[in-house]
């Protein structure tokens, strides 16, 4: 009577191992790893979405996108003609005059375009100021005069520009800010370029872009 009895006991242990591998009981093998979540590849190159207009990351895709820092307040800027200044010396020395006007008009023009386009300043008409002070040829010559000019504006900042013709093919562009309160000045850039006077414009165009607003950028 005692092996039958064995014989079943065995049969159900049997049934109960196979019972409980159909269940679908995770193995020790099966667990998944419980360990810290694998950090995030920080972004090596973003765009800029066109359609969102926000930056999203490409290499790895995906990876967050830290966003710019804040850019400060737009500054009010008195932006003044742009001067001509002929050092060529057919000019000094042979008295060869030429009508530039047109010419620094544009310069003027471009020059008020790309720093307004750039969203730093909030541009003040500065034909509103009053005339250069007595014994000064230009802004530029006018030790700072005009800070004060841009202050009484209501303009935080000043700028004056030259385009000195070198050559007859070369020219200098120099574009100066100063603190309309105090007549410091914050930023001062100049280039060389070589062209003819329908130039003039592109050349001040990329002293701004380039250089002007490019120092605002650096931290």
């Amino acid at each position: 009577m005692r092996a039958p009895r064995i014989t079943i006991i065995a049969c159900l242990t049997l049934l109960g191992v196979a019972t409980l591998g159909r269940s679908g009981i995770a193995r020790s093998s099966d667990t998944p790893a419980t360990g810290p979540a694998a950090r995030t590849a920080p972004c090596q190159e973003a765009i800029v979405n066109p359609v969102s207009g926000y930056a999203e990351c490409v290499l790895p895709r995906g990876a967050p996108v830290d966003p710019p820092p804040p850019r400060p307040p737009a500054v009010t800027l008195a932006v003044f003609d742009f001067e001509l200044e002929d050092v060529r010396p057919a000019a000094l020395l042979l008295g060869e005059v030429n009508d530039h006007r047109a010419s620094m008009e544009k310069v003027s023009s471009e020059a008020r375009r790309v720093l307004g386009h750039s969203g730093r300043y909030v541009l003040i008409d500065p034909n509103m100021a009053g005339a250069v002070p007595d014994g000064a040829a230009s802004l530029r010559d006018c030790n700072g005069c005009e800070a004060g000019m841009a202050l009484q504006l209501g303009a935080e900042q000043a700028l004056v520009g030259v385009v000195k013709l070198v050559t007859q093919t070369d020219y200098y562009v120099l574009v100066q800010i100063r603190n309309a309160r105090t007549g410091e000045v914050l930023d001062q850039q100049g280039a060389n370029f070589a062209g003819g006077p329908e130039g003039w414009a592109s050349g001040v165009r990329m002293l701004l872009e380039h250089q002007v607003l490019a120092s605002a950028d650096a931290p």
